[in-house]
C-alpha cells in the first residue's frame, strides 16, 4: 500500500478512478444504502438539485452550490441517513429555443422556414446531444447524485404533473385569460413575467416637452426618456400635494402632434422630485401607467405592435416605423413646433430580455394568468411561521417584499409564452406554452412522482434543504413553496440556503462573453476537484458576495499535498493502523491535547455544517489538521515513537486521528480522502462496497 504514497498526490490519476468506484458501489442510490436498526427508525434526507438549463455548462455559481449540497449529502449519508440527491435539467423554454435558433441562423434558415414540427425535432436532437453536458461536469466536481433518478422537466412523468397542476388551478378559477400590459420581447416574440427581465443602466436623454393647457396661454412641461410614447398619452398626472400644479388638476391639456385633449389628474404615486413633477401617462405601454389608468378610468391607445413597429393609433407621422425611427421623427417634430424646451443626459435602467438581451417593451396583450392572492398568502405564512427558514435570515426580506400585496410587486403571474418549445397550455385551440418557471415550480414534487402516490414521494418529500442563488428567490423559491403547499399541504423543504454570488476579484459580475468568467472545469483540470471545492468553500463565509481569488484553490492543492504526506508518515510508523479510540489511561500530555483538540474541532465543525456555515467549518478543520495535527503532534510523535513505552499508543493515536480526520474532511474533499482510505491497511475495495463514503460519521 505504501508504494502508492511514494509519489506526490496526482488528482488527475485519482479522481476518475474514485468516481467510478463510487458509482460501482451503488451508494448514490439510497435504496442500496445499508440500513442500520429497525425499518421504523430509518431516517431520510433528500435534496433536489436546482435543475440547470439544458443549454448550460458549469459556471462558478453552479460549482459552489453543488459543493454545498454535496457536503450536506455526504455528511448525512455517513450519519446513517437514507440520502437522496436527485439530479436533473430544465428544458428552459426561451433559452433553449434561442440557442437552437442561433444554430439555424448559421445554416441561413429560421424556425419559421422549418415549421413548428420540424423545429421541435431539431430542439430535441440538440437536447439529446448537448443537454447532459452539465450533468457530466457535476460528476467531475465529485457530486454524489443518484443518477438513476435523473429527471428532465419535459419527460413523460413530469409533463403529466404539469398538466395536473394547471388543471387544478384552472378548476379553482385561479387561471384566467385577459388582456393586460405585459413585458414583450420582440426578438423572442413572447411575453415575459416581471421576474424574467434584467435591468441594465444605459445612457439616455431626458426630453422636456411643453403640453399646452386648453383654452389658455399656459402650458405644463413634462420630462420623458421615451418621447415616442407620447403618441399614446391618455393623461398628465401630478401629486395632489404638489402646490405647483394644484390649480391645473381637472383641466385639460392638448397632446402635441396628435392634438388630443387629455385630462390633468392627481395621483399620490407621482414622485414630485422626479423630472418636473408632472408625468405623462401612457396606459398601454407602461405597467405603472396601466395601473394608474385603471384607477382613473383612462382610455388605452395601443401605439406599439407586437412586431416592434408603430400602429395606426400612432398617427400617420409614425405608423409602420420601428420604435427608434419613430423617436427621431417625434423629436424632429417637437423641435419644429418649438415645444422641446430642453434635452439633458440621463442614466437610467432599461429592461432587457433575460435570455436574448433584447430591449423589452410593455404592450397590451391577451395572455393567461395565475391569480396570486391566495398563493402569496400561504407562501408568506410558511416562512413567517418558521416552518421554512432562510439562511442567512436577511434574505427573507427579499422574499416578503415581492409577495406582500402592500408592496405592489406581486401581480398575477403571466404564465403563457408565445414560443414553440415547452409545455403546451392544456386547453384546446391554445398554441401558447407555459412559462418555464411554471413547470420548475413543481420540481420537488414532480421529480418524486407527484401526482402519483409513489414510494419516493412518501419517503423523500418534503425535501430537507434547498441551496440556491439569491437572484431566483422570487422566480423559483417562492413558487416552489406555494406549489408544494397547494398540492400536498406540505412545505417542499425546511431550509433555504442562499449562497453568495461569486464576482471577479475587483467586484464585477462574471461574464464569459466579456472574458471575466472563470470555467470551473479549467480549475479542476489544473488543480483537481478537491482543491477547487476547497477554494470555493474557503471563501464562502456568509457574505453576500465572494470576490473570487484563485490563490485559495492553490492553497487547496497545497492542503491536498499536506494530507497526502501526513497520511504517508502515519502509515510508515506501522502499528497495524488501529482506528479505535486509544486507551485514555496511557496518554501523555501531547496525546491528551491532540485528542481533545480533535473532539473540539469535530463538534464545532458539525455545528457549523448543520447551521450552513460551510466556510467556517472548513477553516476549523484546516487549522486543526495543518497546525495541531501536522505541525505540532506529528513532530512531537517522532520523539514518542522512539520510546518503547509510548510507541504503540502513539501509533494508535496517529492512526485514530488521521482516520477520523479523513471522515471529517470527506464531505469537503471527497476524492483524496477516499483515495487515502482505500490505501489504508485492509480497506481496499474491489466491488466498490468498502468505501469511506458510508463510513460512520
Amino acid at each position: 500500500m505504501l508504494n502508492q504514497f511514494d509519489r506526490p498526490y496526482n488528482s488527475q490519476e485519482v479522481e476518475e478512478k474514485i468516481y467510478q468506484l463510487w458509482e460501482k458501489s451503488g451508494y448514490f442510490n439510497p435504496d442500496n444504502l445499508p440500513v442500520k436498526g429497525q425499518r421504523l427508525k430509518v431516517k431520510y434526507f433528500s435534496i433536489t438539485v436546482p435543475p440547470p438549463n439544458v443549454t448550460g455548462s458549469l459556471h462558478m455559481g453552479h460549482a459552489l452550490n453543488a459543493t454545498i449540497q454535496d457536503i450536506l449529502i455526504r455528511k448525512k449519508r455517513m450519519e446513517g441517513y437514507k440520502t437522496l440527491w436527485l439530479p436533473g435539467t430544465d428544458h428552459a423554454g426561451i433559452a433553449t429555443q434561442n440557442v437552437v435558433e442561433k444554430e439555424l441562423k448559421k445554416e441561413g434558415i429560421t424556425r419559421h422556414d422549418l415549421g413548428k414540427e420540424k423545429f421541435l425535432e431539431r430542439v430535441w436532437q440538440w437536447k439529446e446531444k448537448y443537454g447532459g453536458v452539465i450533468l457530466n461536469q457535476f460528476k467531475k466536481l465529485g457530486s454524489s447524485m443518484d443518477w438513476s433518478r435523473t429527471r428532465f422537466t419535459m419527460d413523460d412523468g413530469y409533463s403529466k404533473a404539469v398538466k395536473e397542476a394547471f388543471s387544478r388551478y384552472y378548476k379553482k378559477g385561479w387561471i384566467y385569460q385577459a388582456e393586460r400590459v405585459i413585458n414583450w420581447c420582440f426578438r423572442c416574440g413572447s411575453s415575459l413575467s416581471d421576474l424574467e427581465i434584467e435591468y441594465k443602466e444605459e445612457k439616455g436623454i431626458f426630453y422636456y416637452i411643453k403640453y399646452p393647457i386648453k383654452e389658455s396661454a399656459e402650458f405644463i412641461i413634462v420630462a420623458t426618456v421615451r418621447p415616442e410614447t407620447m403618441l399614446g398619452d391618455a393623461a398628465i398626472a401630478i401629486n395632489p400635494k404638489d402646490d405647483r400644479y394644484k390649480n391645473l388638476v381637472g383641466r385639460k391639456a392638448i397632446l402635441p402632434i396628435i392634438n388630443r385633449e387629455i385630462p390633468i389628474i392627481a395621483d399620490k404615486s407621482i414622485d414630485m422630485e422626479f423630472g418636473t413633477g408632472a408625468v405623462k401617462v401612457t396606459p398601454a405601454h407602461d405597467a405603472a401607467d396601466a395601473e394608474m389608468g385603471e384607477r382613473h378610468n383612462l382610455p388605452i391607445y395601443k401605439i406599439i405592435g407586437s412586431n416592434g413597429r408603430m400602429t395606426k393609433e400612432a398617427s400617420l407621422i409614425c405608423e409602420g416605423l420601428k420604435i427608434n425611427e419613430c423617436r427621431l421623427k417625434i423629436i424632429e417634430e417637437l423641435k419644429r413646433q418649438n415645444i422641446l424646451t430642453k434635452e439633458e443626459p440621463y442614466q437610467h435602467n432599461v429592461a432587457h430580455c433575460y435570455r436574448c438581451n433584447a430591449v423589452i417593451e410593455p404592450i397590451p396583450s391577451l395572455q393567461w394568468f395565475l391569480k396570486m392572492d391566495e398563493l402569496a398568502k400561504i407562501a408568506i405564512k410558511a416562512v413567517k411561521s418558521g416552518k421554512i427558514k432562510f439562511h442567512p435570515k436577511r434574505w427573507e426580506k427579499v422574499y416578503f417584499d415581492w409577495l406582500n400585496p402592500s408592496t405592489g410587486k406581486v401581480r398575477d403571474w403571466c404564465i403563457s409564452r408565445q414560443i414553440w418549445w415547452g409545455h403546451k397550455i392544456p386547453i384546446d385551440g391554445v398554441d401558447d406554452v407555459l412559462d418555464t418557471w411554471f413547470s420548475s415550480a413543481l420540481w420537488p414534487l414532480a421529480t418524486l412522482g407527484w401526482p402519483q402516490k409513489t414510494k419516493d414521494l412518501e419517503q423523500f418529500y418534503p425535501t430537507q434543504t434547498l441551496s440556491t442563488a439569491r437572484d431566483i428567490i422570487n422566480l423559483w423559491v417562492g413558487r416552489m413553496i406555494f406549489s408544494g403547499l397547494e398540492f400536498t399541504g406540505k412545505e417542499p423543504f425546511k431550509n433555504v440556503v442562499i449562497h453568495a454570488t461569486i464576482l471577479t476579484k475587483d467586484g464585477k459580475r462574471m461574464s464569459k462573453s466579456l472574458g471575466t468568467g472563470i470555467d470551473p472545469m479549467d480549475l479542476i483540470s489544473r488543480y483537481g476537484a478537491d482543491a477547487t471545492r476547497f477554494g470555493l468553500i474557503w471563501q464562502a463565509m456568509g457574505n453576500q458576495d465572494i470576490h473570487w481569488s484563485e490563490e485559495h484553490v492553490v492553497a487547496g492543492r497545497k492542503f491536498c499535498n499536506k494530507i497526502w504526506n501526513a497520511s504517508r508518515f502515519v502509515l510508515l510508523q506501522g502499528g497495524g493502523f488501529k482506528t479505535s479510540k486509544p486507551n485514555s489511561k496511557k496518554l501523555t500530555v501531547v496525546d491528551k491535547k491532540i485528542l481533545a483538540q480533535f473532539q473540539k474541532t469535530k463538534k464545532a465543525a458539525e455545528k457549523d455544517i448543520d447551521n450552513f456555515h460551510f466556510g467556517q467549518a472548513l477553516h476549523k478543520i484546516y487549522d486543526f489538521f495543518w497546525r495541531d495535527f501536522c505541525d505540532i503532534y506529528l513532530e512531537k510523535s517522532k520523539e514518542q515513537l522512539s520510546q518503547t513505552t509510548n510507541k504503540l499508543q502513539t501509533q494508535k493515536i496517529l492512526s485514530y486521528v488521521l482516520f477520523e480526520s479523513l471522515k471529517l474532511l470527506h464531505p469537503f474533499m471527497p476524492f483524496i480522502t477516499e483515495e487515502i482510505w482505500q490505501n489504508l491497511p485492509g480497506n481496499s475495495s474491489v466491488d466498490g462496497k468498502k468505501i469511506l463514503m458510508i463510513e460512520k460519521w
